[in-house]
C-alpha cells in the first residue's frame, strides 16, 4: 500500500514509519511543528483493491452498510466523548479485509471508506485534529491496518484487546451489581415521578428479579414538560420525591440498589446557576434558547458538578449515578476563542479531567459505585470512568436494541454492556411483548414497564424471561459473542461459554448446534427452527411464558421443528 499525507500546514513536517507483525500493519505517524502550536488538520491516505469487499462497519453505524463512494465516504466521527476511531470493510461472507483502528482515541479523529469508481478500489482516509486541541510541537499516533482472513468480529475483538492491553485504555472495575437487571423509569414514568408509585414499582419489579433501580430525569424539577431548562440546581422536588434520603432508605429495605440521573453538562435558563455560570457555557450548545452545556475547562465548573455527585452519593447513600449527555459537550462558535479563565485549551483535556475528578472522588466514598454511560460515549478512554455502557434510546424498537448491544459487546470487553429499556404496548400479544426481551438477551437487562398495568400473561412471561436471564447469566454475558450477517443487523446472535450456549434466531432460523448445551431462541417471524448437528440430543419447547410444549430426540443431523414465536428449546 502507499501511504501519503495530506496537509494544509506550511511550517509541519511529517514522517510514516511502516511496520509488520502478526500479519498486521502499524503505521506510525508522527508531526513536528517549528513551535508549539495548536495542530491543524491533517490526512493519511491509501488505497486497497475492493475484490470481495461487499460491507462496511463501524461502532456508529446505522442501517446502511454499503461500500459507499469516493466523494461522499462513509465515516466514523470521534473523540474521547464519542464513539472510537475504528471502521471496517467486510467481504460477502462474513470475513474481514481490513479493519482501520488509532492507537490515540482521545485526539477528534475520523476514518472513512469509499469506493474509487475509476480503478475499482477501496479509497481510505484518517483524519487527525477534526476539532481543535491543545497546542503542541509533536504528535504522534500508531494507525492499526488488519487485513487478515479472519471471521469479521475476531478483527473487532482484537481491536477492543489491543486499545486496552497495547494503548493503556485500561478499564475501569465493574462491580457485580452492575451486571444484575434493572427497572429503569423512563419510558415508564418519564417527568412524572411520584415517590409511592416509585416504591409499588420497586417491590414488584424487586419480585421479578429486577436488582437495581434508576430515578431518571423528573427527581429534580415540579416541571413535567420535558427538555432541560430547569436542570443545573440538582435540589431534590420534594413535592414529588420527599427527602431523597427516606426514598432511598424505603428502596434500599426493599432490596434494591438506587442510580439516580444527571444530565452533566446542561444548565437550563430557569435555575439559580444559570447566571452564575452563563459567561462558562459552551457557545451553540443545547438547544440554544433554554439549555446550554457547561464547558468543563473551567476549573469553577468542575469544581461545582463533582461537588453535587459528591454530596448526593455520600448524602442520600446512592449505589450509583447515570451520567448522561456526555457527548453534548461540543467545541463551536466564540468557545473557539481564548479566555484565560479557563485551566485547559482542549476542550477532550477538560472533560478527561472533570471525569477523573468524579470518579476519584465518587470511588472514595464508594469503591463498588455504578456510573452508567450510553451511546455515544462508549469508547475506551471514557470507559476507564464508567462500568456501565447503554444503548441509545430506541423506545419499542427490537432491531436497534439488538443491533447496537451486539456492537457495544464487540468493542467494550469486560465492561457491562446494557439495553436501551425495553418497553411495549401493554395491549400486544404477549409474543410481541417477549421478542423486546429475546432482543436484548446479550445485555444486561433494563426494564422501563409498570408492572402494575400489565395483564397476567405479559407478567408471567417477564417473570420466565427474567429467570431465564438469570440462570443463562454467565453463558450470556460472559460467552463469547459472535453474529452473522452484520449487513442484515445480525440475523443469528449466539454466545459460547464452556459447554453451554444461547443463540437466537432473529432472521435466520438454522440454529448450528456445536455445544452439549444449547438454547435456541426463536425471534423470528416464523414458528418453526431448523436445527443442525443435534441427532440423538434430547430437546425440550417451551413457549414465551416457560410453559412446557413438546419434548423429543432430535432424529436426524438437519431437523425442523416447532417453537413458537419468542419461544425456545432446550437441547443436550
Amino acid at each position: 500500500m502507499n501511504f501519503t499525507v495530506q496537509s494544509d500546514s506550511k511550517n509541519t513536517d511529517f514522517s510514516l514509519t511502516q511496520s509488520t507483525l502478526n500479519d498486521i500493519i502499524y503505521l506510525k505517524v508522527d508531526m513536528t511543528t517549528a513551535k508549539e502550536q495548536i495542530p491543524e488538520s491533517f490526512s493519511v491516505n491509501w488505497k486497497i483493491s475492493a475484490a470481495d469487499c461487499a460491507f462496511t462497519w463501524n461502532p456508529s453505524m446505522g442501517d446502511i452498510h454499503g461500500l459507499y463512494f469516493e466523494w461522499g465516504l462513509k465515516t466514523v466521527k470521534s473523540r474521547l466523548a464519542s464513539w472510537m476511531p475504528e471502521q471496517q470493510i467486510i467481504s460477502r461472507t462474513g470475513k474481514n479485509k481490513l479493519t482501520i483502528a488509532v492507537s490515540d482515541v482521545d485526539t477528534p479523529i475520523e476514518i472513512g471508506t469509499g469506493v474509487c469508481e475509476e480503478d475499482a478500489t477501496i479509497v481510505c482516509k484518517a483524519t487527525f485534529f477534526t476539532l481543535p486541541s491543545s497546542p503542541r510541537k509533536h504528535y504522534s499516533a500508531v494507525i492499526r491496518l488488519d487485513m487478515r482472513n479472519i471471521d469479521y468480529y475476531d478483527s473487532i475483538y482484537d481491536v477492543s484487546d489491543w486499545w486496552e492491553n497495547e494503548c493503556g485504555y485500561a478499564p475501569a472495575f465493574v462491580p457485580e451489581a452492575a451486571r444484575e437487571p434493572m427497572d429503569s423509569l423512563w419510558y415508564s414514568f418519564h417527568q412524572r415521578l411520584d415517590k409511592e408509585k416509585i416504591l409499588k414499582e420497586c417491590r414488584l419489579s424487586s419480585q421479578l428479579g429486577m436488582k437495581s433501580v434508576i430515578i431518571d430525569d423528573g427527581w429534580q424539577t415540579d416541571d413535567n414538560s420535558r427538555g432541560y431548562a430547569y436542570c443545573g440546581d440538582w435540589a431534590v422536588a420534594e413535592k414529588k420525591m420527599g427527602k431523597m434520603s427516606e426514598l432511598v432508605k424505603n428502596i434500599h429495605d426493599i432490596g434494591m440498589r438506587v442510580i439516580l440521573w444527571y444530565s452533566v453538562p446542561f444548565v437550563g435558563i430557569y435555575s439559580e446557576k444559570y447566571s452564575e455560570f452563563k459567561d462558562m457555557l459552551l457557545d451553540k450548545s443545547g438547544d440554544e434558547k433554554t439549555f446550554f452545556a457547561l464547558d468543563p475547562r473551567y476549573k469553577k465548573v468542575r469544581e461545582y458538578l463533582c461537588t453535587i455527585y459528591e454530596k448526593a452519593v455520600r448524602e442520600w447513600q446512592l449505589d450509583g449515578l447515570k451520567l448522561d449527555f456526555i457527548d453534548s459537550f461540543v467545541l463551536k462558535g466564540k468557545s473557539l476563542e481564548p479566555d484565560s479563565r479557563r485551566d485547559y485549551l482542549s476542550l477532550e483535556d477538560g472533560i478527561h479531567a472533570l471525569m477523573s475528578e468524579i470518579k476519584n472522588r465518587l470511588l472514595t466514598i464508594n469503591p463498588d459505585i455504578m456510573i452508567e454511560f450510553r451511546q455515544s460515549y462508549v469508547g475506551p478512554s471514557i470507559r476507564k470512568y464508567g462500568n456501565m455502557l447503554r444503548v441509545g434510546d430506541c423506545p419499542c424498537d427490537i432491531l436497534k436494541n439488538r443491533f447496537n448491544i451486539v456492537n457495544l459487546r464487540y468493542t467494550s470487553g469486560k465492561t457491562a454492556v446494557h439495553s436501551d429499556m425495553i418497553m411495549w404496548n401493554k395491549d400486544d400479544t404477549v409474543e410481541n411483548a417477549a421478542l423486546q426481551f429475546a432482543s436484548i438477551l446479550y445485555s444486561v437487562p433494563q426494564i422501563s414497564m409498570l408492572i402494575e398495568e400489565l395483564d397476567e400473561d405479559h407478567i408471567k412471561m417477564l417473570r420466565y424471561y427474567m429467570s431465564f436471564w438469570n440462570e443463562w447469566k454467565d453463558t450470556l454475558l460472559d460467552g463469547r459473542l459472535t453474529a452473522t450477517n452484520p449487513e442484515n443487523e445480525y440475523s443469528l446472535v449466539c454466545s459460547t461459554l464452556n459447554d453451554k450456549a444461547v443463540c437466537t434466531a432473529y432472521s435466520d432460523y438454522v440454529i448450528p448446534v456445536k455445544t452439549k448445551e444449547t438454547v435456541a431462541v426463536n425471534a423470528t417471524a416464523y414458528e418453526t427452527l431448523i436445527i443442525k448437528n443435534a441427532k440423538e440430543c434430547e430437546y425440550t419447547v417451551v413457549d414465551c411464558m416457560g410453559e412446557k410444549l413438546t419434548n423429543g430426540k432430535f432424529s436426524s443431523d438437519i431437523q425442523e421443528i416447532n417453537v413458537p414465536i419468542a419461544g425456545m428449546v432446550f437441547i443436550k
